[in-house]
């Protein structure tokens, strides 16, 4: 079970670093006529959004992992 853990934080973290850089990279594509554009935010804004909120998510998800080992060890 602990290994499984230790996998899963794994992938969680590697998940996180990915949407890290895929929001930056997103984030760095955006024109300076979509910050000026009246139109609302352009698609690339929304999808810098949507990775940054993954982010987050993966982070989220990296620290109930980390609780879970740190319970674990604590009991035994």
């Amino acid at each position: 079970m602990k290994l499984f853990l230790i996998l899963l934080l794994i992938a969680a973290m590697i998940a996180t670093v990915v949407a890290l850089v895929r929001g930056i990279i997103t984030f760095l594509r955006v024109t300076e006529a979509d910050l000026k554009g009246g139109n609302g935010p352009s698609a690339s804004a929304l999808k810098s959004n949507k990775m940054m909120q993954q982010r987050i998510l993966f982070q989220g998800i990296a620290i109930a992992i980390v609780a879970v080992l740190l319970l674990m060890a604590s009991s035994s």
